[in-house]
């Protein structure tokens, strides 16, 4: 999409503080962070929210949640005590970047309910 953000940050023509990149995913800092730790994991194609993932983007969710949060996490140190991972939806859901995006949250204790 020409005028998504993070399609402009996977295309690197804006800056982002990096923390991972694979040939599907890219993660980075959160400009506005809510903890100590707040990353971005991001798939580099297009795909608007966790409602538009199809069965040909199944390779891409494994590598998401298998290999790229783990390693993230464990990188930035939150593997051993926890963390939180948010995939807000559509408009009620808080989602205001019209492209799937995985929030990591750790480096403090989380309360419950969010939000």
């Amino acid at each position: 999409m020409m005028d998504c953000i993070f399609c402009k940050i996977a295309n690197k023509e804006i800056p982002a503080k990096f923390v991972y990149e694979d040939e599907m995913v890219m993660a980075f800092h959160d400009i506005s962070p809510e903890a100590p730790v707040h990353i971005l994991v991001i798939p580099k194609k297009h795909i608007a929210s966790l409602l538009e993932v199809t069965n040909e983007d199944s390779q891409l969710m494994v590598n998401i949640m298998t290999n790229v949060i783990p390693r993230i996490a464990k990188d930035q140190g939150i593997d051993e005590k926890g963390f939180r991972l948010v995939a807000n939806t559509k408009e009620d859901g808080g989602q205001t970047v019209d492209h799937l995006h995985f929030h990591i949250l750790g480096g403090r204790s989380m309360n419950w309910p969010p939000g």
